[in-house]
């Protein structure tokens, strides 16, 4: 059945619209990170809520703690002019940068580790002889 009101989602529809689960949208909502409004007994989520999903979708992506996707979000809703908010994005973005990069660094470490181990066990199994069949 269509809903009839396209502006306004149910948990299963929002869940459904985003591809994560019921659950998920509950527990980010339990965070303090969502805030349907009620239709009755029925939570229902606004154009807004959505827009803020994404959001957090996009934060969890790319590596950002449900914390300061918190904090942005509550810049969002307290600053209008969104400076504070792009200010606090570009801190973040910054660390997460950071982070990353030791990341790569010690993954490219380890790939190199790993190289020489695989170029040092085909090297002992050219060397050795083959054991007879029999």
């Amino acid at each position: 059945m269509p809903n009839p009101n396209p502006e306004m989602l149910t948990v299963t529809e929002l869940a459904r619209e985003t591809g994560i689960t019921a659950r998920a949208i509950r527990f980010y909502e339990s965070k303090g990170l969502l805030k349907p409004k009620r239709a009755g007994t029925t939570r229902v989520y606004t154009h807004r809520e959505r827009g803020r999903l994404q959001l957090i979708l996009r934060g969890k992506r790319l590596g950002f703690t449900l914390t300061d996707i918190g904090e942005y979000l509550d810049l969002y809703d307290a600053d209008p002019t969104q400076q504070d908010q792009i200010a606090l994005l570009l801190e973040k973005v910054n660390v997460r940068i950071q982070e990353l990069e030791a990341q790569k660094t010690d993954l490219e470490v380890s790939l190199k580790e790993l190289s020489n181990v695989r170029d040092q066990a085909r090297m002992a199994l050219a060397t050795k002889p083959k054991r007879a069949v029999g």
